[in-house]
């Protein structure tokens, strides 16, 4: 093994594995529908076009005729003649642009030549216009992998766009009377001038709550986000959104833990194969936790050079996972690169909030734009192991809200509501105590249903911190208006009634596209790097819901099943180490090298002249923060995001 300790001056040699075609690669798309006849603006669709060009700085393509125009920026895998988009079909009727990968197209190209389709190039692109030719728009069930894109369809004058089953990739929409604008960011959708720029308040009153703006809104009332498993159909007959596909949890409880186990590493063997197609170098995130260290291990047994791993850390040990990477590396013999990250490397939070388009509070969005950077200078793919934890229950919130469930089967409601809940208003809020003593989140959970509690858990802002954070006349436009409906709706949508598999659902259709995929496609789109997610390949994701949840999170041991399924191939150091997540020192920070930059942005007159918050309650924060009797970390930095972002995108 060699480990590489570099700014960015990193060289390796790794084999790519070539085939005679692969599948495409990431992009950024955009389009204009007039549905009035109106001519679209060439100029226009440029400039759109123009924003994106990170997500694909090798090649640009367009199709304007009258009123339809879409457009395509590409970041190159194979011989640009062979996958410069727009693609056509074969008599010119139908053209598609497309964000994206699906890993199955090979098969689906054999099945769609005997069917009699042509085929000019040896992209995936072009399987999925012919599979929309053949199957219409329920072509997106045959397909397995990451996608969004867009089909204009001359003969019926539609447009099809479609997003992938776990929202992988992003897409955009505005749509009004007499047009459809779509694109992969929200900024290329900003370029037409009179679409509206006013803030969405609701969605701004859940981005304080979660972190980010959960589907299908965003920050902007104007523009949504498609959902992830639907497709809409736009023409002169109206707008019909689709959802295609869902996550149902059928937990199979008549199987034997050791066929599981079988099933996990052949599933994940067979998900990883395919997303080590590539002409071109790749690689693989490497944090030492056991999802990486997973997909490192399989990788390792699938080519015949040493695998490129990468990683960045920081310098104080307790915030570094480089010492596990090591110990996965080593045991592999992969080709490991390493950055440690130091505190100058916060001036990225300017950039990163113009990369977003919208506030984005989770921190660990530096350390994941530093390890995209850095791996970009070895490879042009890399694997991730995200999705395991939202898989296998393996936050440490899941092993909480299993307990505080515990506690609501055994104490009565009217208990809980009227003693521990007055408990809970009283008892102090304490975070320089030991944290045997930190008893009022636990308390307040338990007062309420399991929703709430679930909420609670995982808000910026509690719901007693937002009542005071927000200005009088935030509160009056907000007109009761509670963030907490967003996880109650999917609460009950789940078709389980098991109360951690509900919690499953609901990080899946939240936190999961809004926080963690949002998180990666940005930071590696900002430094042209396409990421993979083998565990989030929907027949894996599908194979571990039919998993009873006590196989996931048994007693004290999360992911329990999975872990159970890696001893066949990693060592119990990276089994049994402490989870620590992908987390930075934001807190020391804020109170040394970004104190002048926190105090300017949210005590200073640009932050009060927006009316949005109570200044006040921002200054006693601050106060408490710097003092050490409050711990405002989370909320400080969702604040500071915030004014980051306003400052770039909002004037209001």
């Amino acid at each position: 093994m060699s480990v590489i300790h570099s700014q960015w001056s990193i060289v390796c040699n790794p084999e790519p594995n070539t085939q005679n075609s692969v599948p495409n690669i990431m992009c950024g798309i955009c389009g204009i529908y007039n549905l009035n006849g109106q001519p679209v603006d060439k100029n226009l669709l440029k400039k759109m076009n123009s924003t994106m060009v990170h997500r694909g700085p090798d090649d640009e393509g367009y199709h304007i005729e009258a009123n339809i125009g879409l457009g395509h920026r590409r970041l190159s895998i194979i011989d640009l003649n062979t996958g410069h988009q727009p693609i056509y079909n074969e008599d010119k009727t139908k053209v598609i642009v497309f964000n994206g990968e699906v890993y199955n197209f090979e098969e689906l190209r054999v099945y769609l030549k005997k069917k009699g389709h042509q085929f000019e190039t040896k992209t995936d692109t072009e399987v999925l216009l012919h599979g929309y030719e053949e199957w219409g728009v329920e072509c997106v069930n045959r397909f397995r992998g990451m996608f969004a894109f867009a089909i204009w369809d001359e003969k019926e004058k539609k447009l099809f766009l479609a997003r992938d089953r776990l929202g992988i990739k992003p897409l955009y929409y505005y749509c009004d009377e007499s047009r459809l604008i779509f694109a992969s960011e929200i900024k290329a959708i900003l370029e037409v001038k009179d679409v509206s720029k006013d803030i969405d308040l609701e969605a701004l009153s859940d981005y304080f709550s979660y972190g980010y703006v959960p589907e299908p809104k965003s920050i902007f009332r104007s523009i949504r986000k498609l959902p992830p498993g639907h497709f809409i159909i736009h023409s002169k007959q109206g707008t019909t959104m689709r959802q295609y596909w869902d996550l149902k949890f059928e937990p199979d409880d008549g199987v034997a833990e050791e066929l599981f186990c079988d099933r996990i590493i052949q599933t994940l063997n067979e998900s990883i194969r395919m997303r080590l197609i590539s002409d071109v170098p790749f690689g693989a995130f490497l944090s030492g936790g056991i999802d990486s260290s997973l997909v490192v291990a399989i990788m390792s047994g699938l080519v015949t050079e040493p695998v490129v791993t990468n990683s960045v850390g920081f310098d104080k040990r307790e915030y570094s996972e480089l010492e596990y990477a090591q110990t996965t590396s080593k045991l592999f013999g992969t080709n490991h690169h390493e950055y440690v990250v130091n505190p100058d490397a916060v001036e990225i939070i300017n950039k990163l909030s113009w990369h977003y388009d919208e506030p984005f509070a989770d921190s660990s969005s530096i350390p994941t734009y530093y390890v995209s950077k850095m791996t970009k200078q070895n490879v042009t793919v890399a694997l991730s192991g995200d999705g395991g934890d939202e898989n296998f229950a393996g936050y440490r919130r899941h092993f909480f809200d299993r307990l505080e469930n515990q506690f609501r089967n055994v104490i009565p409601s009217s208990f809980r509501h009227l003693v521990i809940g007055t408990l809970a208003k009283v008892y102090p809020k304490a975070d320089w105590l030991p944290q045997i003593f930190r008893a009022k989140t636990l308390l307040t959970n338990i007062s309420h249903d399991p929703v709430y509690g679930y909420f609670n858990s995982m808000s910026y802002f509690s719901p007693a911190m937002k009542e005071n954070i927000f200005s009088r006349d935030m509160k009056n436009e907000l007109n009761g208006y509670d963030s907490i409906e967003v996880f109650r709706n999917h609460y009950n949508r789940c078709n389980s009634q098991d109360p951690l598999t509900r919690t499953q659902y609901v990080d899946f259709k939240t936190y999961l596209v809004g926080d963690i995929l949002t998180k990666v496609d940005r930071s590696s789109m900002a430094n042209s790097l396409e990421v993979r997610v083998p565990l989030l390949d929907h027949k894996f994701v599908e194979l571990v819901a039919s998993i009873p949840s006590h196989l996931k999170l048994k007693g004290k041991k999360s992911k329990y099943i999975l872990k159970k399924a890696a001893s066949r191939i990693l060592p119990n150091t990276i089994l049994n180490r402490k989870k620590m997540g992908f987390s930075i020192p934001v807190g020391r920070w804020m109170k040394n090298e970004l104190k002048p930059l926190v105090y300017e942005s949210l005590l200073g007159k640009e932050c009060k002249e927006r009316s949005l918050f109570n200044d006040k309650y921002i200054k006693w924060m601050w106060k408490q923060h710097l003092s050490g009797l409050r711990d405002f970390t989370r909320p400080l930095w969702c604040l500071l995001s915030f004014e980051l972002w306003a400052k770039k995108f909002y004037k209001g």
